[in-house]
């Protein structure tokens, strides 16, 4: 059985469009009303590192029990060892903090004076990281082009970038809407993505690639890719069913620390098998149609 994809493809684009417009949206307004497009944690915002070790062991729910209560309830708590704990909060003011103190005595455990650490986290540090991570986006962008084209053609290198910045603007779009909070494992999520998407991508691209090898005189470039992506489909679904599986365990066992990383890289992944088989591939068939109009107009 043969899907038409390919022939369906304005409905993708449309697909992908919408939700890219109103993420888009989302961060505008965000913008407007909230000051910020995402959610800034304490990496982009600063905050505070505070190190604690209390006297007896005691959990993560029981020292965010005791944030809660101060409204801080949505920092991130690391446990380091037994009743040691590293909190990254929003900056807080010399009252703010002897109230987190006091919390820790009264409602968590005592805690040794002389462990105790309190750390500023400037906010240059969110900046510098998104720089790099903006360069390295980029730099990766024009290499895998190259290469890319180098392997099978340009045409097919626009298609991925294209592809892949559409993972992107997902993943961002749908964290701007639910306004969960951006921080530095979000930027790592982001080029993890990345990474995976254009892996996928390849295989369908290395089939059509193939396939063009062996095209028959009266086979259209339609048939031919649908073709491809189905010979390549049960590979690609069953690829992203094991990292769903794993992430939607990461998401329900993993704890607070890693769930907003997680929850990028799950709509990360299911994103970028989204636009691998319904993006990538069709953009290159309007390619091709698009070189082909281009052609004959010429002879005209």
């Amino acid at each position: 059985m043969t899907l038409d994809i390919i022939g369906k493809r304005k409905i993708w684009f449309a697909i992908s469009l919408i939700i890219i417009l109103a993420g888009i949206a989302s961060m505008i307004i965000k913008t407007f009303t909230l000051g910020a497009p995402l959610n800034l944690g304490i990496d982009f915002t600063g905050g505070n590192i505070i190190t604690v070790s209390f006297t007896k062991n005691v959990s993560v729910s029981d020292v965010r029990q005791a944030l809660d209560k101060l409204d801080l309830g949505n920092s991130v708590i690391q446990k380091t060892a037994t009743g040691e704990f590293i909190i990254r909060t929003k900056p807080l003011t010399d009252k703010e903090y002897k109230q987190v103190l006091d919390a820790f005595k009264n409602d968590v455990a005592p805690y040794q004076e002389g462990k105790l650490s309190r750390n500023e986290v400037k906010p240059v540090i969110g900046k510098e990281l998104t720089l790099n991570a903006i360069w390295a986006l980029a730099i990766a962008s024009v290499l895998m082009v190259i290469y890319i084209t180098f392997r099978f053609e340009f045409k097919f290198g626009i298609a991925a970038i294209i592809a892949l910045l559409h993972d992107v603007f997902v993943t961002m779009g749908i964290f701007s809407i639910f306004w969960w909070e951006v921080d530095s494992a979000f930027v790592a999520a982001i080029l993890t993505i990345i990474g995976y998407s254009i892996n996928d991508t390849i295989v369908i691209f290395d089939r059509i690639r193939e396939n063009l090898h062996r095209k028959k005189k009266d086979e259209n470039f339609e048939e031919l890719v649908n073709k491809s992506i189905m010979q390549t489909m049960a590979r690609s679904i069953n690829t992203v069913l094991t990292v769903i599986i794993v992430l939607v365990a990461l998401l329900i066992f993993g704890g607070s620390t890693i769930r907003y990383f997680t929850l990028a890289m799950l709509i990360g992944v299911i994103s970028g098998a989204y636009s691998s088989i319904f993006n990538a591939s069709p953009l290159w068939v309007e390619f091709k149609y698009w070189e082909q109009r281009r052609r004959k107009l010429a002879k005209t």
